[in-house]
């Protein structure tokens, strides 16, 4: 796959220090920093959002990550670069949604520049570790449980409501203007005091799951029929689908009384060869993942 092709040329480059996680914890600083991109046609059509719903989904995809690793959000900035036909209203529009997502970080600046005909957005978030504990992939110790809330698969099948026309609301909701579970990750990172393992699901749960595996060096064992999603969701879509942008979290067994209404999946078990089995499937490799290719 491309794109772990890439992060490893660039890991051989710059080094490994601050690679591997969705969020790079500088802790000299106490803070946590992440950036994401989204390109018209790449991530978003234009005629599937309107300017508002743009403006918060682009923020809560950076703010994802922040929560994901325990921090707590506490700024922003946004690049974009606009073709001509975009007007004033775009811009109010798009950043009152933005204002929406910032579960209370600040926009503190960015950047604005031409483009020839897409919408080009690049955001920084940046998050606190104050009375935080950050979580890593490495972090999911064998006899750990995997637990997730909220449900699984909704954006995808959303997704799939666009593309066909559909009109089950809630399902493109799910994808349009994910709602991020910032309570479970201030539940886990106040309050544990051994090391984890956090992810969100952008990339998907089978990705999240595996990721977490492979860096921890371990095997991930869940039980389908414990994960939570809709009904009218597809289990290749609950497994494999993104943006949901729900947390997946490595825990002690004896830590997850403290979280409310957590639904537990799965166990870390010792590595046999296999990095994660999701009811009868096996993947044994990543590119034995029906993941999304950006390239």
């Amino acid at each position: 796959m491309k794109e772990q092709t890439f992060l490893k040329i660039i890991e051989n480059h710059i080094g490994s220090e601050y690679i591997g996680d969705d969020c790079a914890y500088i802790k000299d600083l106490g803070i946590v920093v992440t950036q994401d991109s989204l390109v018209e046609n790449i991530h978003f059509k234009r005629e599937w959002y309107t300017p508002y719903e743009l403006g918060y989904k682009s923020v809560a995809v950076n703010i994802s990550d922040i929560i994901a690793s325990g921090g707590i959000p506490k700024y922003v900035t946004i690049g974009l670069s606009l073709p001509k036909d975009i007007d004033e209203s775009f811009i109010e529009d798009f950043y009152k949604g933005a204002s929406k997502a910032l579960f209370g970080a600040k926009i503190i600046g960015g950047d604005i520049t031409g483009s020839e005909d897409k919408i080009f957005i690049s955001i920084t978030a940046i998050g606190s570790d104050t009375k935080r504990k950050i979580s890593s992939r490495k972090n999911a110790h064998e006899g750990y449980l995997i637990v997730t809330k909220g449900n699984l698969g909704s954006s995808a099948a959303g997704l799939k409501e666009l593309q066909n026309n559909g009109n089950s609301e809630k399902l493109i909701n799910a994808h349009k203007l994910p709602q991020l579970e910032i309570d479970f990750s201030r539940q886990i990172a106040e309050n544990i005091k051994e090391d984890y393992a956090m992810m969100d699901t952008s990339d998907g749960l089978a990705d999240a799951l595996f990721k977490i595996a492979e860096s921890s060096g371990v095997k991930i064992k869940v039980d389908y029929s414990k994960i939570p999603h809709l009904s009218n969701v597809s289990k290749q879509d609950v497994i494999f689908g993104g943006e949901d942008y729900k947390l997946i979290a490595a825990l002690p067994k004896e830590f997850i009384r403290n979280i409310d209404n957590a639904a537990v999946i799965g166990e870390v078990l010792p590595f046999d060869g296999v990095r994660l089995e999701i009811g009868s499937d096996i993947f044994k490799t990543y590119d034995d993942l029906n993941v999304y290719n950006h390239f």
